[in-house]
């Protein structure tokens, strides 16, 4: 099982979310255990002008290190600690790997300018979801927690989907299509009314290389097959899949 707290003056927003989805599966499951911890439950007062007359209120630390304290009881050894920061390095499928490898983790959530500088001390990584700027860190710390989650065994209804996610099996995804058939004037790839389960697969790794090609060039893989060689020069042709399929006789 993996253990998080989340240090936040607004509970609320993160105790709504684990109701719901996947990560409300995950804990039902008890693969994920959820743990809010409010700063205010140590400290009637959580937030202090900022020194130097620099403009906001930034939280103190020492609601934030009674926090930890609490939690350090809880666990009975040291949690991984996160703090969502701007500047912090920017998620990714791999960094969440790494972190669903730790069983107790604690996310600090800051407000308002943010937390006291001291507080770093407690701190193992610095972690961003963009360059941009957010309320607090409650939606980086839920961003966390739901994308670890559904990495665990069992928690996804198709454990295949999980191999199937985009930045998980080399490329982008591909599209996806339920029914209707057509819906108005648009019907889906003729391809995924086949069986051909050989050719369907090798649509969509097509579509995940063209995807890929067009939205995140830096995504592409360092080394690729030969297959995804074909399928990138015939893209660079602006050859359609059907036209590459019957180049290479698949069809």
């Amino acid at each position: 099982m993996i253990n998080f707290y989340v240090v936040s003056i607004f509970p609320e927003i993160i105790n709504i979310y684990t109701k719901y989805g996947i990560l409300s599966k995950a804990i039902k499951q008890n693969v994920v255990k959820v743990n809010t911890i409010n700063p205010r439950d140590f400290y009637e007062k959580v937030d202090d002008v900022a020194y130097g007359g620099f403009p906001g209120m930034v939280l103190k630390p020492e609601p934030i290190y009674e926090a930890y304290a609490h939690i350090l009881y809880l666990t009975g050894k040291k949690p991984f600690v996160i703090k969502p920061e701007p500047w912090g390095k920017k998620i990714d499928q791999s960094l969440i790997r790494d972190i669903a490898k730790h069983e107790n983790i604690v996310i600090l959530c800051g407000r308002y300018e943010g937390i006291d500088e001291r507080v770093n001390r407690l701190v193992d990584l610095e972690v961003s979801i963009g360059d941009f700027i957010l309320s607090g860190g409650e939606i980086v710390s839920l961003s966390i927690i739901d994308a670890v989650s559904r990495l665990l065994e069992g928690v996804l209804s198709d454990e295949n989907s999980l191999k199937e996610d985009s930045f998980t099996n080399r490329w982008l995804g591909y599209p996806v299509y339920t029914r209707p058939e057509c819906y108005e004037d648009m019907c889906i790839p003729w391809i995924l009314k086949t069986g051909d389960h050989n050719l369907i697969k090798l649509w969509a790794l097509w579509e995940r290389i063209n995807l890929t090609l067009k939205k995140k060039t830096s995504a592409i893989p360092g080394c690729v097959t030969d297959i995804e060689y074909d399928i990138i020069k015939s893209i660079e042709l602006n050859l359609s899949f059907e036209e590459m399929a019957f180049w290479k006789k698949i069809l």
